[in-house]
């Protein structure tokens, strides 16, 4: 047999180039052409879908870039602005009673807190909590007869996050 029955068409393709009047070196070469088109045609056609392959793994490689420095600008934005929400709770922690001011300092805090929160931007809970060092500094270990050893005693400073990711740690008091 030759190698002619590889291929479903060569035969039919064969028996025409013979009624043409064709030799057989001449449909070999012509068959050995076709079978090199052949495959240097599935050769490109691979390559096609390995540049679209690479195309799409770029695209998506931009998108999570942008993403990453969107909200690493984002978290930069809000660690300079952090110590202005910090002022106005120790505002508010420490206004007189009958201080109309401090209803309005008090009613800028919430604002200020709902515009964060619209953001992403999430208030580490310390209190109480077992002392966790990805989103809790300790400042100091004190002894403590209220709370567990390795828990939070107090906040001395609040810790947020964006999503995942830590903007700032709390800073909190430790139980030894």
């Amino acid at each position: 047999m030759t190698k002619n029955k590889t291929h479903p068409y060569k035969q039919d393709a064969e028996d025409a180039l013979r009624a043409e009047g064709q030799t057989q070196p001449e449909i070999e070469a012509l068959q050995d052409q076709l079978e090199e088109t052949t495959t240097k045609l599935a050769e490109s056609v691979q390559g096609w879908q390995r540049a679209q392959a690479d195309f799409q793994n770029y695209k998506k490689r931009i998108e999570r870039d942008n993403e990453l420095m969107y909200a690493s600008m984002k978290s930069d934005i809000v660690k300079k602005i952090l110590p202005v929400l910090d002022d106005l709770e120790r505002a508010i922690q420490n206004r007189p009673a009958d201080d109309a001011w401090g209803l309005g300092i008090d009613l800028i805090l919430r604002k200020f807190q709902n515009i964060l929160q619209a953001e992403g931007i999430k208030r580490i809970e310390a209190t109480g909590a077992e002392f966790d060092p990805n989103f809790h500094e300790a400042i100091s270990h004190e002894p403590s007869d209220e709370v567990e050893s390795h828990h939070v005693i107090e906040v001395v400073q609040n810790g947020y996050t964006l999503g995942e990711r830590v903007i700032r740690p709390a800073l909190v008091r430790v139980a030894q």
